[in-house]
This record gives C-alpha cells, structure tokens and sequence, in this order.
C-alpha cells in the first residue's frame, strides 16, 4: 500500500521539495495560529466601544490588503529577477521579527502605556506589514515550486503544496484558539516566533536556484502590464481567478466568526478555535482524498459546482443558530473548497511560463489571494450596517451567481483537460 502511495505521489520523493512543503506548513501553521490570536485579541479590545467589534475585524482585512495589494505592483517584477529561495528565506526571516513585535503589545503592561488607540495601531501596523512580506512570499514560493518539481508532477505537486497550506490553517487557528486560554497572548505569540524559525531552519538547506529572468530588463509598470495581460488575455486562467475572486469576496463568513462563536452561538474560545479551523479540515479532506484520485475528468465543472457549493454551505452557516450545525457547514465548505484550490493552483502552474511565474503570481496577490481581506472588510461593513446574519446570507448568495456567470462566459473553462495540458509541456 506504502509503494503505491508514492507511486501515485512522485513528488514526495524529490528531497528539496518535500523541504519546501515542512516550511511552507510551519510558515502556513504560525501565520494562522498568529491571525487568530490577534483577530480574537482585536475582538476582546473593541468588544464595548461605541463603533463595535464588526467594523474593526474588518479593517483587519484592510490592513492587509492594502500593502499586499500595492506591494504586488513590485514584487512579480523583482521576483522573476532574483533567486527564488533566498527570497523566501527572507520572507520568513521579516515575519519571524515581525512576530516580535506581537509579543511585545501583547503584554498588558504595554497595552496600559500605548492606550486603546495605541494598542490598536500596533496591531494594525504589524497586519499591515505582513500584507507586504505576502506580496513577496506569494511570488516567490510559486515560484520555487515550478523549479524543484518536473513539470509532470505538477499536478500531484499542487495537490500536496495545497495540503501542506491548508493543514496549516487548520491546525494554526485550532491551536490559536484552543491555547489562548490556558497560554495567554504573550505565549501564543511566542510559540507563533519559535515555529517560524524552524521554517526558516526547513528552507535553509534548499540549495539557489536558477533564475529565469526575462532577457532584458523592463520599466516595472511596462513588466507589471506584461503580467495583466498574460492574465486577461487567457480564458482559462481568467476564469478560474474570477471564481476565487468573487467567492471568496461575497463568501467571507469566516470574518466574523468571533462575533457568531460569542453572540449567536455562545462557544466561546475553544468554540471559536473549531470554527476557525473548521473549512481547513473539510479542505484537508478533500486534499487527502485527492492524492489517491486525482481530478481527471471533468475538473472544469467540479470546480464550478465546488464554487457554487461553496455559496449554499455559506448560506446554511449563515442562517443556523445550533452550533453543530455551523460547524458541519464549515466543514462541508472546506471540503467544496478544497477541490477548487488544487484545481486553481494547477491551472496556475500549467499555464504559466517559467519566465513570467513571479509576475503572474503577483497578479493573483493583486486580485485573488487579497480578496480574503477584500471580502474581510466587505463583510464588516455589511455586518456593521445590515446585520451580521444578512451580511453571511448575501454573500452565499452573490457566490452562487458568480459561479452562474462564469460557467456560461468560460467555455475553455468547461472543457479543461488536465492529461493534455500536462503533455503540453
């Protein structure tokens, strides 16, 4: 059984790569474990004040989209340019300092010297500096991982790099949320600087790596264009960018999961550390159940209902108010998700040359991987004026149709084959 597991999972043979998946699950891991503590310690901060809780979680998606955003306009141009393991290195090595500076606004101490409104700005600073180090970081281990694996096993590759992701966002808010109690902040986020350097211990080994960098050099703004239009100018990768776009804007429940675990469900921490966790653990699933059968026929349309499926099971959280019931719902959404994250991904690897890897990915910062933290602050908003429950509701909704659209837009979409896209090559 173990050598048909590795048979079906070549990539995990190559040593380099199974290196890069052990940092970019401590990296994934911390980050997220991090997240949850300071969206939990946000929440705790602005629980009574006058413009309410909502409004503030949501600017932390601001916060961070901002700079990752404005970031990405540099960063596709300077990653194709550079050596790609040393910038992820560097990337781990900013967010492992950056981790410092939580610790430090973590003590009460320093909270009573900083105010409320200086505690805050601390907080949003630190969010607002790692959405620039993801600017870099998103390029630059997309990167990578088309060096260090064959361009055959890409498909298993993405599969396993999409695992090694989401296991990290299971696990980091689980334990973020099942830890704060017992912890404390100041610990919590002392754990967060430990496992970062062992991300950085994980890389370290992995030897430079060529740099494919375009033959001559282009004014940044001529090179971000060169990116856009690759994008736009592609069916298929446009579509599938789309649907992770507009589901993950209008579907961004996960947002206010502080406000459903404490004022309607009454889960408290713990409660809220589960729910946190919950869509990583159907993705997981999914992933896991992915490496013993691939998507292979029909991978268009799977990710076109795992999208709309994705906005019902968002609907159902949105509307419940038994706790087991959102649970299961997050679930079963992470699991829709999962498929549509290998199948993104690998329309990503396939379809972008090795030359314009750094610029396409951050092209997918600018309008995808930033839309957690678009639809961070869209649900906020909604939240703060229409209600919280009408905000959830709408976005499953709005989900749904924007799978609508595309499924009738995207005919090289619908006729997606994997095994003649992977010959391609």
């Amino acid at each position: 059984m173990f050598e048909r597991f590795l048979r079906k999972n070549e990539s995990l043979q190559l040593k380099d790569y199974r290196r890069y998946l052990k940092a970019r699950f401590l990296l994934i891991f911390s980050l997220n474990w991090q997240t949850a503590v300071v969206a939990y310690m946000i929440y705790e901060l602005t629980r009574y004040s006058k413009e309410g809780p909502e409004l503030y979680l949501g600017l932390m998606g601001l916060a961070e989209v901002i700079p990752a955003v404005g970031g990405s306009l540099l960063s596709g141009p300077f990653v194709d340019r550079r050596e790609k393991r040393g910038l992820v290195m560097a990337c781990i090595v900013i967010y492992t300092v950056l981790s410092l500076l939580f610790v430090a606004v973590a003590f009460p101490g320093i909270q009573t010297r900083l105010s409320f409104k200086g505690t805050l700005a601390v907080l949003y600073t630190g969010i607002f500096i790692g959405g620039l180090v993801r600017a870099f970081w998103s390029p630059s281990a997309f990167s990578l991982v088309g060096l260090l694996v064959p361009r055959a096993q890409l498909p298993n590759a993405t599969t396993w790099s999409s695992m090694a992701w989401q296991a990290g966002s299971v696990l980091g808010p689980l334990a973020g949320g099942l830890l704060m109690a017992p912890l404390g902040y100041e610990v919590s986020f002392l754990t967060v600087t430990f496992l970062l350097l062992l991300a950085a211990i994980a890389i370290a080994p992995v030897p430079k790596q060529a740099v494919h960098a375009p033959e001559q050099k282009e004014p940044v703004l001529k090179s971000v264009g060169e990116g856009l239009r690759f994008v736009f100018g592609n069916q298929l990768l446009l579509s599938a960018l789309s649907l992770d776009l507009f589901a993950v804007l209008f579907g961004g429940a996960t947002a206010l999961l502080p406000v459903y675990a404490n004022e309607i469900l009454h889960a408290g921490p713990q409660g809220y550390g589960w729910l946190k966790a919950a869509t990583g653990i159907g993705t997981i699933t999914t992933l896991w159940l992915l490496t013993w059968k691939p998507l292979k026929n029909h991978p268009g349309w799977k990710l076109l209902v795992a999208v709309a499926g994705f906005g019902v099971c968002t609907i159902i959280f949105g509307l419940s108010t038994n706790y087991w019931v959102s649970l299961v719902a997050l679930v079963v959404l992470g699991m829709f998700d999962g498929v549509s994250v290998v199948l993104r991904g690998l329309i990503l690897q396939l379809k972008t040359p090795q030359q314009m890897r750094g610029r396409v990915a951050a092209v997918n910062t600018m309008f995808v991987s930033s839309s957690n933290e678009i639809g961070s602050l869209e649900s906020g908003l909604t939240a703060r004026y229409f209600g919280t429950v009408p905000a959830v509701v709408a976005g499953g909704i709005l989900t749904i149709i924007v799978a609508g659209i595309v499924g009738l837009t995207a005919p090289r979409l619908r006729t997606f084959d994997i095994d003649k896209e992977t010959a391609e090559g």
